[in-house]
């Protein structure tokens, strides 16, 4: 065993798949004095690598995750680890099918092989498998197995021929050290090492290693429970260990994988078994490894049913035996996204947790590449550290969102689908009020935000045909036609909107300007009162956030951001700021309730004395206006596209407002309207764009269609990298705006696409743009206004010419569509009259 060594430049703690891919990719870009630590011994220290079932399917209806294990295929493929054998997901009822129709549109749009597949060809591919059990399936012929512990071997060894890396085996981590909110250094059983730079890849003990530092990583242990059974006659007689596809049984939540003459069966099925990592057992007390538990049979036993009616005659041969049986630990995180970056607590602390076999050696390359360049070259927004609030990093919390998403591992998620633990969280001030009105709510970074109100369910009636209603389940699953009768009645008369999820922080100081200006591409050095609307981008020219800035004192700016997004946010420029700046977190002291629409200046009128006019409060200016006895901060800007206005004031204030509004609204046929329309219907008709949908590390803003005529003469980060784009000609790929011409399926229903989807010619063939993807619809979505449904995609620049005729592969079927906007140039009031207070 290595000596420890007193300092390192970085140390990695965990000889895992990720930990052995990280130390070799930060090796490959440069870093020298590396230290690598694990508590157990090698090639198999005995964490989650050692005895995963090492399959990887491709396919994801997460572009961020199909990337990453795209990469991982390429690195595994290149060390000679990877077997292609196949894979099958077979469905046993119509409802699975329906599913994996949706699968087809994932593989499409991420351009992998794929087909479905009659029981008759499913049993052609796998002889053993009784295909009167299936009504089909969905078949990958990219899937394929891996040796994780030799890759891991060979990537590490290939560290230290670089003479960087130190490895270190046996040694246990027994503290870290902290100064000033960096780390310093760790302590372990063989010594002491001072480093500026940790980076933990522990998989389920990674919680108890980051506590130890003061910071959190939300998640948990849970047993995955599989068993191998053999020798298989069958099985025996085919040469190498696998030579059939890997069976996923879906519908009961189990897979059938071939390894030699056993078939492994491995189960999700069962009850959530949850463990804290401090309670796994260690090295000497493991009677296999740490994180292979005793197994519970009775747990297993109804899986073991089903998979015997799938493959009767290779599971029910009386010579096999069951050979092998082990409650194995993964790690399950809240959300499903594994938990990569630096974190928000500790400077220098990073996580690379919750990543399985199938995405270790591409999470590797993309976190070595964000310590090194500050980017990953592949997006990883939904898995970033920073995105958990305070409360979503406790371990109750954890715990209630893993229990309920171990069962929806093979499970059918609606994309819309809400969570059912964890809720009540965070509450407006006027949640009860919101429940009175029938409030449907759907949660966002903890908050309970009304999707719809059931109060105004009479305004379908109402408006008949023009909700647009939705005939399928699947489509109409998590959403309702009150959403566009909201919409239809702020276009006509005016709503009022819950905002309190917003997340805002101030930049505060005396450098406050210098600190903003270099953060964001608009100009932040303008008069005290002005509100602007910007993109934040990398050094890369990729879109790190949109958002709205407030300038409300020579050394005061207020950021507003989405709340799903708002920790990343805050952690952007928190790490920015230069000496005599800082940030303060204001999301839980300020409230905000929007006011829009054609009557929105007649009801705020009613109760303050301000002059509302558009000559006295100009659009992209806030104001302090007193609503009565309220202190308001009004901001004259709006994502619908409809005059009126955001109104902050202090979250205990907010209940009061919200009543006021409603009762002057009341008259002029004001409505309460959820984030339906605020988030899809509203902002689709004047295609305003979404971080995380249509903007992304990946994107630039001549693709997105936010170039600007010229940029600021401040500097700002990214925008050499924008003078490069500049520089190369035309944007690779163009977001537009499309239409739906003809959503009459083949069964004569109705089909309304959820986002997602790929977009194609008019006969089916495939697009590919600049960058070599494949075009999807990034959002989908009523535009009521307009009596259309409207979809968002990056084309190629050929095909982003309006009228354009492309096509929507749903659920396996092909829907015309119309290239309506191939800029920023929205469907609904083009000229911005509603904005300017023209009246409509």
């Amino acid at each position: 065993m290595a000596s420890v060594p007193e300092r390192a430049s970085v140390i990695v703690i965990g000889a895992g798949i990720v930990g052995n891919s990280l130390a070799y990719h930060l090796a490959d870009l440069g870093w020298t004095d590396i230290v690598q630590l694990d508590k157990g011994p090698l090639p198999n220290p005995g964490g989650s690598t050692g005895h995963a079932s090492n399959f990887i399917f491709p396919v994801d209806h997460s572009r961020e995750m199909t990337d990453i294990t795209a990469d991982s295929v390429r690195q595994y493929r290149e060390m000679g680890v990877f077997t292609q054998s196949g894979g099958i997901e077979v469905a046993r009822t119509e409802e699975r099918m329906e599913e994996l129709r949706r699968r087809m549109s994932s593989a499409r749009a991420w351009g992998i092989e794929s087909r479905l597949v009659t029981p008759e060809e499913i049993a052609e591919l796998v002889p053993f498998l009784d295909p009167s059990v299936v009504v089909g399936g969905f078949y990958s012929p990219s899937v394929g197995v891996v040796d994780s512990l030799r890759a891991g071997t060979i990537m590490r060894e290939r560290a230290q021929e670089k003479g960087v890396l130190t490895v270190v085996a046996g040694a246990e981590v027994t503290g870290m050290s902290v100064v000033d909110g960096r780390i310093r250094g760790v302590q372990t059983t063989a010594g002491d090492i001072a480093a500026d730079t940790v980076v933990i890849c522990c998989g389920v003990w990674s919680p108890k290693l980051a506590a130890m530092a003061g910071a959190h990583i939300p998640l948990t242990p849970a047993v995955h429970q599989m068993i191998s059974v053999g020798p298989c006659e069958v099985l025996a007689e085919q040469p190498g260990e696998i030579s059939f596809p890997i069976v996923r049984d879906m519908d009961t939540f189990c897979y059938e994988r071939q390894h030699g003459s056993d078939m492994e069966v491995g189960s999700y099925a069962h009850r959530p078994i949850l463990h804290d990592p401090e309670s796994i057992p260690s090295i000497e007390q493991a009677k296999l490894s740490p994180t292979e538990m005793p197994f519970t049979s009775d747990d297993f036993d109804p899986q073991l049913e089903q998979a015997l009616e799938l493959m009767p005659d290779l599971l029910g041969d009386e010579r096999a035996e069951i050979r092998y049986a082990i409650n194995g630990l993964l790690s399950l995180t809240p959300d499903g996204f594994p938990i990569l970056g630096e974190t928000p607590e500790v400077g220098g602390l990073w996580s690379a947790a919750a990543v399985w076999v199938k995405e270790g050696p591409g999470t590797g390359r993309a976190v070595a590449e964000w310590m090194t360049h500050g980017n990953p070259e592949i997006d990883l927004g939904n898995s970033d550290i920073a995105r958990f609030y305070p409360h979503q990093r406790t371990r109750a919390h954890v715990r209630a969102r893993t229990s309920e998403a171990f069962n929806k591992t093979y499970g059918i998620v609606h994309p819309g689908e809400q969570w059912s633990s964890g809720r009540n969280a965070r509450l407006a001030p006027m949640h009860a009020s919101q429940r009175e009105l029938g409030a449907v709510f759907h949660e966002t970074a903890g908050w309970e935000r009304p999707h719809w109100y059931e109060s105004n369910a009479p305004l379908v009636e109402k408006f008949g045909d023009a909700v647009m209603p939705r005939e399928h389940e699947w489509d109409a699953r998590w959403w309702s036609p009150v959403i566009n009768a909201e919409h239809l009645q702020l276009r006509e008369a005016g709503a009022v909107v819950d905002l309190s999820a917003f997340a805002m922080f101030d930049v505060v100081g005396p450098a406050a300007l210098e600190a903003v200006e270099r953060l964001i591409v608009a100009k932040a050095d303008v008069p005290v009162g002005r509100v602007v609307y910007t993109p934040v981008l990398d050094e890369r020219g990729g879109f790190r956030s949109d958002l709205t800035v407030m300038r409300l004192a020579h050394d005061t700016f207020r950021v507003v951001t989405g709340g799903g997004h708002g920790m990343v946010d805050l952690k952007w420029f928190a790490d920015r700021m230069p000496e005599g700046a800082t940030c303060v977190d204001v999301t839980s002291a300020v409230g905000t309730v929007g006011l829009w629409g054609p009557r929105a200046r007649d009801v705020l009128g009613s109760l303050t004395s301000s002059d509302l006019s558009p000559e006295a409060f100009r659009f992209g200016t806030c104001s302090l206006i007193e609503v009565g006895d309220l202190p308001v901060l009004a901001s004259r800007i709006s994502y619908v596209g409809e005059y009126g206005w955001e109104l902050h004031l202090p979250m205990e204030l907010g209940g009061a407002l919200w009543d006021r509004l409603l009762e002057a609204g009341r008259p002029h046929g004001v409505i309460p309207a959820g984030i339906g329309v605020y988030g899809t219907t509203g902002r689709l008709e004047k295609g305003y764009r979404a971080y995380g949908s249509e903007l992304d590390t990946e994107r630039t803003l001549a693709e997105a269609g936010m170039s600007r005529a010229r940029l600021k003469e401040a500097d700002f980060i990214g925008k050499r990298a924008l003078e490069q784009q500049a520089a190369e000609g035309a944007p690779k790929s163009v977001l537009c705006s499309l239409v739906v011409q003809d959503h009459t399926s083949a069964s004569g229903t109705k089909r309304y696409m959820l986002g997602g989807e790929p977009i194609l010619s008019r006969d089916g063939a495939p697009l590919t743009d600049g960058h070599g993807r494949h075009p999807y619809v990034t959002t989908a979505g009523s535009a009521p206004s307009l009596g259309k449904h409207v979809l968002m995609a990056y084309l190629p620049p050929d095909q982003a010419v309006v009228g354009t005729e492309l096509a929507v592969s749903y659920m396996e079927e092909r829907y015309p569509v119309t290239v309506a906007a191939a800029d920023a140039t929205p469907l609904f009031d083009p000229d911005n009259d509603r904005l300017k207070g023209v009246a409509p």
